[in-house]
């Protein structure tokens, strides 16, 4: 609960609660938790499970069986916070639809693979960084917040985890698709100035570094040298005619 930094009016969310152990250690610490639980099975059990292990709190716990993936809306007071045991092939798109579909997170927590965890984190020039950087970045500040060894689990997964916070911030100035379309564009040939990475995107290798320029960056760097923000101004220059 440090690590979470979760305050007595924070309304949690929390998805994959599993059996419920992270829920009731939440559940005394905040006003509310909202449980998004993709089994029907455990998702139906979770409620009871409260119920017999902290009655006094039971009112505090709303489950919502669901695909995080797909959810639309959450029922109840806007969620302020996240912590989340995320399952590692969904990691990334759960975080990032999460923070896109509720702006009042102001925090999130999440464990996820220690390699996921390393990308996500990861700043500019450094070899893990790329898109999940950049994407998590557009959202706020994100950092490692500490490492997990297999051991503590049952079964015993074969990957080590990670924790990551996030504390949003003001996006950068700029349109969020677009920027992380470029984004999408200039790592997907990540070895390559962004010239020849960015030619399709703009258009011709030419209409590429004319945008480029616009933006003040070099032609001959490569996409992990921009950092999110550069992307956003990238993104925001007109494009060239043919």
């Amino acid at each position: 609960m440090r690590t979470a930094e979760v305050r007595p009016d924070d309304v949690v969310l929390e998805i994959g609660p599993g059996l419920g152990s992270l829920t009731l250690g939440l559940l005394p610490a905040v006003a509310r938790v909202t449980a998004v639980e993709i089994d029907p099975r455990l998702a139906g059990l979770l409620p009871d499970t409260v119920a017999a292990r902290r009655p006094d709190l039971a009112d505090r716990l709303t489950v919502v069986q669901a695909d995080a993936l797909r959810i639309t809306e959450l029922p109840g007071p806007p969620p302020t916070a996240l912590v989340a045991n995320l399952p590692y092939n969904i990691a990334v798109p759960v975080l990032l639809n999460m923070l896109e579909l509720l702006p009042t997170l102001d925090r999130a927590l999440v464990l996820v693979q220690a390699e996921v965890a390393e990308r996500l984190a990861a700043g500019p020039g450094s070899g893990a960084y790329g898109i999940p950087s950049v994407k998590a970045a557009w959202y706020g500040d994100v950092r490692r917040a500490g490492n997990v060894g297999r051991r503590v689990f049952w079964p015993e997964p074969n990957v080590d985890s990670g924790l990551v916070s996030l504390v949003r911030r003001p996006p950068p100035d700029g349109d969020r698709e677009a920027t992380f379309a470029v984004a999408d564009a200039a790592f997907a040939m990540r070895r390559k100035s962004l010239r020849a990475a960015l030619a399709r995107w703009a258009g011709s290798p030419a209409a590429a570094e004319s945008r480029l320029r616009a933006a003040g960056i070099d032609p001959t760097a490569r996409g992990e040298q921009l950092s999110v923000a550069d992307f956003a101004r990238l993104a925001a220059t007109d494009p060239v005619l043919p």
